[in-house]
């Protein structure tokens, strides 16, 4: 069964259960701001994520660089710029800025497939199929493995920061929450999150986060030092 849902490209991926501040300026994003607000209050203010392939979050602009619409940026073929599996996100919180545009933040909820995009309207609208998260085979046994295989990990990378990790963090117990963790926390390329994003189940999702973790924590000890990047906070996403 699918339905249609307006979609917000991005640079980086959404998981389910994330949080991603968002600060809309663009024509295009301030028009699906104003018709989420428009939507009554006891309807959610759902849109769809999906990360950007080929392309640019912000469209180019200036004298002289005519409005390409709601495709502009990505291309022409917008199969090719967009990957084909996003996250649902959650409007929260969303509210108009005094100078001009809006905040907003959401939360990842589930996870789509894109069967089509339209492009007509003054922002992307998406043709979406909600994709169920599978348990798979041997995701308990794995969840303990992958834990442990984190706390190394995080360890590692605040070692390379100068850093000390003043208390241990608290993990989710349940695998699929904590394999979407792990994928938001880990420090990798787009491709990578979008490959863990993509993961038919969760004992899959799990299996290859257990496989990067101990590659990753193998590199970083080899290496002098690393850029700050926080582990489970993302900056705010400029359109």
């Amino acid at each position: 069964m699918t339905a249609r849902l307006p979609l917000f490209p991005l640079g980086s991926v959404l998981f389910p259960g994330l949080v991603l501040p968002l600060t809309l300026f663009e024509e295009r994003y301030r028009a699906l701001a104003r018709d989420l607000l428009a939507l009554p209050e006891d309807t959610p203010r759902h849109f769809g994520v999906v990360a950007i392939r080929d392309g640019y979050e912000v469209a180019p602009s200036g004298p002289g660089v005519p409005d390409g619409g709601a495709a502009a940026g990505f291309g022409p073929d917008l199969d090719k710029a967009l990957y084909q599996v996003g996250c649902i996100a959650d409007a929260a919180s969303l509210r108009e800025k005094a100078g001009g545009g809006y905040e907003m933040v959401a939360t990842g909820t589930t996870r789509f497939r894109l069967r089509s995009v339209d492009a007509t309207g003054p922002y992307l609208v998406g043709e979406i199929e909600e994709l169920a998260e599978l348990p798979g085979e041997g995701a308990g046994p794995l969840t303990a493995e992958v834990e442990l295989a984190f706390r190394t990990y995080q360890k590692q990378l605040a070692g390379a920061r100068e850093r000390t990790l003043s208390t241990a963090q608290e993990l989710p117990g349940q695998p699929s929450v904590l394999s979407y963790l792990v994928a938001a926390a880990t420090v990798v390329e787009v491709p990578v999150k979008q490959g863990l994003l993509e993961a038919p189940d969760t004992a899959t999702r799990l299996a290859e986060e257990l496989r990067l973790l101990r590659r990753e924590t193998a590199v970083i000890g080899r290496l002098p030092s690393l850029p700050a990047v926080e582990l489970t906070r993302q900056p705010t996403n400029h359109n």
